[in-house]
């Protein structure tokens, strides 16, 4: 009884999160905000491998997983982004802000209808976007708000675009492994204690890094293919 619940109590904890998020982002907290967001996005990661592991796997913990991600991913980074600069942006920074979610929202339909190809997502997934929203709106103090809206805008279009980025979900790992992820919960707990303002900086690196992969990716393939067509033709 146990196993069959369990995965759902990891996707029903990031949804928890994703509210604690917004209600912290709104008492000016956009710290500990982030912070939700980041361990939203480790019981996110293995709620589905944790059904996988017991063989545990449903419709409904499927939909469960999207409707959580929507709000902990999606409308949380959005509301971070929009109390620490968007506000300031009147209408305009009302439709930035609901862009995000909206995006986030159609690429999770898209996932459930139709989830790609073996070993790729199809569109930047909702959790990594929300991961790098979340934690690139800590550097509102270096970056111009034109310039992080931007970002937003673009995000958004990731989540939406066809660009292939690689899927670590259904990596396989070792049964041990499983018995040290509260060991890895409790240490980042504990540096997002000591290091609020610090952490969540540092997270955004790996993460913006594989927003710009699939980019980077999907322009190099798509110079080749263009150069290949170059080439078809003069040779005809």
């Amino acid at each position: 009884m146990i196993t069959r619940i369990l995965p759902s109590v990891f996707t029903i904890g990031n949804l928890f999160l994703g509210i604690i998020s917004i209600i912290l982002a709104f008492q000016g907290q956009p710290e500990y905000a982030a912070i939700m967001v980041i361990i939203g996005m480790l019981l996110d990661g293995l709620d589905g491998r944790i059904a996988r592991f017991f063989n545990t796997q449903s419709e409904f913990g499927k939909e469960l997983d999207s409707l959580s991600d929507v709000i902990s991913f999606g409308v949380a980074p959005a509301f971070i982004m929009y109390v620490a600069i968007l506000n300031e942006m009147g209408p305009i920074g009302w439709g930035i802000t609901a862009l995000f979610p909206i995006a986030g929202a159609l690429r999770l339909a898209r996932f459930n209808v139709k989830p790609g190809i073996p070993g790729y997502f199809i569109g930047l997934p909702i959790t990594a976007a929300g991961g790098v929203l979340a934690t690139m709106t800590l550097y509102y103090e270096i970056f111009s708000p034109a310039i992080l809206a931007l970002a937003m805008i673009f995000l958004s279009y990731l989540m939406i675009s066809r660009i292939k980025y690689p899927n670590f979900k259904k990596v396989g790992f070792p049964k041990a492994a499983y018995w040290v992820t509260p060991i890895m919960i409790v240490v980042v707990v504990i540096l997002a204690i000591y290091f609020p303002r610090e952490f969540p900086k540092v997270v955004f690196l790996p993460l913006g890094l594989y927003a710009l992969y699939g980019v980077r990716k999907g322009f190099s393939i798509r110079r080749k293919d263009i150069t290949e067509e170059d080439l078809e033709s003069e040779r005809k």
